[in-house]
């Protein structure tokens, strides 16, 4: 019964740690690694009447254990990839963990999808080498062959000294002269409308007085900004017009330069201001002309370049990305309110006898829904019956509960881009190698040896001698068994 038992069963040795567990069990899973064991595998060690796998014992435990009962557990002293990589190994499919498991090993897929953002927002401040390089620009044939010419060895030089503020001292001052030239355009385009920065444009107008006689009058018509504001924006685009030719120039990739959206405004910024000129002298004669002006407004947008030179902003914009779901689920919310509450407001003013009634209509009404639920609250309209201040006290708790309600996901988002960017910030960037050679089996003859010079010194001869004692042992047992009960039988006879 015994031997017919010890048949049905096999011995796993997985990273150094024996398994023992029956054929059948492993039949439960078909098409699996450990179904199709048989002993012509090379991993089969007919010594020792084992299997050897050189994989993870601690995920092989629970891999076991999914045999027996049926449910795939996740360890969690292991990381996600592992545990994904093992059961690809052992022919296992990963959505096959329980559901008590599932949000613990499913957090590495978020974590892993993080990283892959942050590696796209480019945030690494450290200088690549010049294979990398060599890959990025696409000379990397040439790199290797050793025929660099002088333009693709400078061309990257170009390219890191504008686009890359963190790669030398001297990209850092260009930075820091781009920032400057970017705060006094801003600076510039908010003081020139100030009324004390404009100077009045007299004209001399002749008219008749009463007498029938001819007299000048001064008028002032309009005001224009100082003459000194015209040269300094002049300077800045010229800054500007100059830094979008380089890197133009200089670009790794040209489709991907011109259809980036920091770089479509800083173009449509910088011609805004040639197109302004060209109206001013051309048609300033016209009525409507200063409503061309209007469209300058696109200058404020040079903003959006410093996240260039700032992680902080690239995280924040990155932050918005990720929480489009959340922000849309609260611009619909925040809408429905503003039509409910704009509507009973309407009506609840009118049931009582109001005089000074303000809402005279819902698209009025809509309004003062919209501030009451952002928690602004101008006081330019206000329920005067008891049922509107009713309604009002509704729509300000509504407003509270439902801008409340996404700020969590979107702050956590936040701090999740950002500790991962600290964490990757601390992470060295040089890292050891590890060479993926796998160990080949040397074949078994029939006089080899372990050791060098000593035939029974090896692990073989180890092999045997545990064999051997295994197997004589419980014969040894029986034996002294026996010689001591003739002993005693000889004794007695004396």
């Amino acid at each position: 019964m015994n031997i017919m038992d010890s048949e049905n069963r096999v011995v796993l040795n997985v990273g150094g740690i024996r398994h023992e567990t029956y054929k059948a069990t492993l039949k439960k899973i078909p098409a699996t690694r450990l179904s199709r064991l048989t002993e012509a595998l090379a991993n089969y060690d007919p010594i020792l009447n084992e299997y050897f796998f050189d994989r993870h014992p601690g995920v092989f435990a629970q891999v076991l254990n999914y045999y027996r009962t049926g449910k795939l557990h996740y360890p969690t002293d292991v990381c996600g990839p592992l545990f994904e990589e093992e059961l690809e190994f052992w022919g296992l499919d990963s959505n096959q963990v329980e559901p008590c498991c599932w949000m613990t090993y499913t957090q590495h897929r978020d974590t892993q999808e993080t990283l892959a953002v942050l590696e796209r927002l480019d945030l690494d401040t450290e200088k690549p080498t010049e294979e990398e390089l060599a890959r990025k620009f696409g000379y990397e044939d040439d790199y290797l062959k050793g025929t660099v010419s002088w333009w693709q060895h400078t061309k990257p030089q170009i390219w890191s000294l504008f686009d890359e503020p963190y790669s030398s001292n001297a990209a850092k001052i260009i930075g820091v002269i781009s920032v400057f030239f970017i705060c006094v355009s801003i600076l510039s385009f908010c003081l020139k409308t100030h009324p004390d920065m404009r100077v009045p444009v007299i004209r001399n107008i002749t008219v008749k007085t009463a007498n029938g006689s001819t007299a000048w009058v001064l008028d002032k018509t309009q005001t224009n900004a100082h003459i000194a504001f015209f040269y300094i924006e002049c300077v800045c685009n010229a800054w500007f017009t100059f830094e979008i030719l380089i890197r133009f120039i200089s670009s790794p990739n040209k489709c991907e330069f011109v259809t980036s959206s920091v770089n479509i405004i800083d173009y449509i910024a910088t011609l805004s201001f040639y197109v302004d000129l060209v109206l001013q002298r051309f048609a300033s004669h016209l009525e409507n002309a200063d409503i061309l002006e209007f469209f300058s407004i696109i200058r404020i947008m040079r903003l959006f370049k410093l996240t260039r030179h700032s992680s902080g902003l690239k995280i924040l914009i990155q932050t918005f990305r990720a929480s489009a779901k959340e922000l849309t689920l609260l611009v619909f919310f925040l809408v429905l309110g503003i039509v409910i509450f704009a509507s009973l407001v309407y009506y609840a003013e009118r049931i009582q006898a109001n005089p000074h009634n303000d809402f005279n209509s819902i698209p009025l009404g809509l309004w003062w829904a919209l501030v009451t639920m952002t928690t602004v609250g101008y006081g330019d309209m206000a329920p005067k019956t008891y049922i509107g201040m009713f309604v009002g006290a509704l729509c300000a708790l509504a407003g509270v509960l439902t801008i409340a309600l996404p700020v969590p996901v979107i702050v956590s988002n936040f701090a999740m881009y950002y500790s991962h960017t600290q964490a990757r910030a601390k992470l060295p960037k040089k890292r050891r190698r590890v060479l993926p050679v796998e160990q080949p089996r040397q074949p078994r003859t029939a006089g080899q040896g372990g050791g060098i010079g000593m035939p029974g010194s090896g692990p073989m001869a180890r092999r045997m001698n545990q064999v051997k004692t295994k197997d004589l042992g419980p014969k040894i047992d029986a034996a002294s068994a026996y010689i001591g009960k003739a002993g005693g039988k000889m004794a007695q006879l004396l």
